[in-house]
């Protein structure tokens, strides 16, 4: 057996059980008699739907809720957390997806926050520096400075501090929320690297996310749950994607990737870009039809947002054309790009799609109100059927979007963006974030529109989703698009261009 296999073998005692949690919101439950075995150094994943009660789960392990029913042994003894701080000085940590840092302070301030080492009643500086340098080095980092402030940090950089954070706390458990919803590609890497030296110092890792191919990556066991309970809890050798997918869904799914609806036929241009550059693209030549869609591949800083948002008017173009419907267009505002029948679902939907503190109702028509005010009696009367046509699983249109899961968020979104009956449609990121059931729904939306007519500009970071929905695919590299590639173009062709390790790749006539 190799050092690497004795190390990630099974221990004989988990260090973390618990069985038969449940806990119920106002009479509703959302979670049943869950239970889970953490052995130290595994990295056990926890999938399912948005809504099938992962969130809730962690925050009964991190001490925010306490359950109702059940047990929870750690190390050895039952435990009952009424207060994060609690589970922190236990050794169980929690790095959820909104950091709990105070971004005016250093970082090492913020590591030992609470708990600064004294000498003859003074904060010891030089050892809270000294001790989080050491913490990071134990990571492997060395290019995060102790002293530096909070706010000067990438998203990244703050997560590492989380997880210093934790191991100050000597963490036996540290359980991960999407740890990488807003990571690049090369600091997913950097990630899977410090969750390998947590392993190897004995620390366990509960990893909840959405993206699967990490969940293979990175997991020895994997559970699932589905409306509360725990369907499924084994190891992950024993599953593949198809499986875990119809444990999380319920139901069988002949192709995860819906085919074009029958009678979807390629139309006449709707929108085209020549020429098109500014501070952020440049030499952007790009024809998009009626009922195709059409997949943007590139880096993080490739210039695949910065293109669409010149496109909808948020930087504009300022050189080159743009044709809608075969008529020269000058949009130089989103409100102009709008009213000519171009939609933007942006990346953050909380951030720029969504006002959270409003109801269903109000955001869906926002757009609407904004842009066309004369229309909205009108769409007010459509909008019931177009969130049932989404299945938008909500209790009312007077609901605040912020109590919805992140998938019908993101249905939301696109409601709002439907209600102005769109001829383009721009998409960045349609589907981060929400789970593997809110993305069929997307992507069968997706289908619906092309077959209606809409034409589709798809930015997506996946690439299983770029090559299983895109009838060509642009790639961008340095503010340009370098490769014109066909449905069905494999990964390493595309990440080929994206990384600007071949020339220049035109197929065909069409941009």
């Amino acid at each position: 057996m190799s050092e690497h296999e004795a190390h990630n073998a099974p221990a004989a005692e988990p260090i973390l059980r618990a069985a038969g949690v449940s806990k119920s919101f106002f009479g509703v439950t959302v979670l049943d008699s869950v239970g889970i075995e953490l052995m130290p150094g595994s990295v056990h994943g926890l999938v399912g739907e948005n809504g099938a009660g992962k969130s809730t789960f962690m925050k009964i392990l991190a001490g925010v809720h306490e359950r109702d029913r059940g047990e929870i042994i750690f190390a050895g003894e039952p435990v009952t957390f009424s207060h994060p701080v609690q589970a922190m000085h236990a050794g169980l940590a929690t790095v959820f997806q909104e950091f709990n840092l105070l971004p005016a302070r250093s970082v090492a301030q913020n590591v030992y926050l609470g708990r600064e080492p004294r000498r003859a009643g003074l904060v010891n500086q030089r050892k809270m520096v000294s001790d989080t340098r050491q913490l990071l080095l134990e990571l492997g980092i060395t290019f995060i400075d102790p002293t530096a402030s909070v706010s000067s940090l990438t998203v990244a950089e703050q997560q590492i501090v989380e997880i210093a954070k934790a191991l100050s706390y000597d963490a036996k458990v540290i359980s991960m929320d999407e740890p990488t919803a807003a990571l690049a590609d090369h600091e997913v890497e950097l990630l899977y690297g410090i969750i390998r030296r947590l392993q190897a110092r004995g620390v366990a890792i509960l990893y909840v996310s959405h993206r699967l191919k990490e969940i293979f990556d990175l997991c020895d066991t994997i559970t699932v749950l589905k409306d509360g309970e725990c369907v499924s809890s084994g190891p992950a050798a024993e599953l593949d994607t198809a499986e875990l997918v119809r444990k999380m869904v319920g139901r069988s799914i002949e192709s995860f990737f819906p085919d074009p609806i029958a009678g979807t036929t390629t139309g006449e241009v709707r929108l085209a870009v020549s020429r098109g550059g500014n501070s952020f693209v440049d030499a952007v030549d790009l024809e998009l039809r009626a009922g195709e869609i059409v997949g943007i591949s590139g880096l993080q800083g490739s210039g695949r947002t910065e293109l669409v948002e010149a496109i909808f008017g948020v930087a504009p173009f300022e050189r080159g054309t743009v044709e809608l419907d075969g008529e020269a267009v000058v949009l130089r505002s989103p409100r102009a790009a709008v009213q000519a029948g171009i939609a933007l679902i942006t990346e953050d939907r909380k951030a720029q799609g969504l006002t959270l503190g409003q109801s269903v109702l109000d955001n869906a028509l926002l757009v609407v109100r904004g842009v066309f005010p004369r229309r909205t009696p009108a769409v007010r009367e459509t909008i019931p059927g177009v969130l049932s046509a989404l299945e938008v699983n909500y209790q009312g249109a007077d609901q605040e979007v912020q109590f919805l899961s992140g998938g019908n968020q993101q249905k939301v979104v696109l409601a709002k963006w439907l209600a102005t009956n769109p001829r383009v449609v721009l998409l960045d990121e349609p589907t981060r974030g929400i789970d593997v059931g809110a993305k069929i729904a997307v992507y069968q939306l997706m289908r619906q529109l092309a077959h209606a007519g809409v034409a589709i500009l798809m930015i997506s970071s996946e690439l299983p989703e770029i090559i299983g929905m895109s009838d060509r695919i642009l790639v961008m590299h340095d503010g340009r698009i370098v490769a014109k590639l066909p449905a069905g173009a494999s990964e390493e062709r595309v990440l080929s261009a994206a990384t600007g390790t071949v020339s220049t790749i035109m197929e065909g006539t069409q941009a």
